[in-house]
């Protein structure tokens, strides 16, 4: 399978959200209500990104985004 190649708004809002998720995974976290939200936000532009109607195979990509590392 090729690479897809993710649009900029994709890829720069991915990072951030890992960390994002990291940061609610650590032992006793502080401040879990803002990193709940901004985790809430960053998947929100994720999920509801414009890419999403005209990537093929929408499943999968959302599985590659998923499992790159950026």
């Amino acid at each position: 399978m090729d690479e897809t190649v993710f649009p900029d708004g994709l890829a720069q809002t991915k990072p951030p959200g890992n960390a994002t998720y990291d940061a609610l995974a650590a032992p006793c976290p502080r401040d879990t209500t803002a990193l709940r939200h901004r985790l809430l936000r960053l998947s929100v532009r994720l999920w509801w990104h414009p890419y999403w109607k005209t990537g093929p195979s929408v499943p999968a990509v959302r599985t590659e985004l998923r499992q790159l590392s950026l």
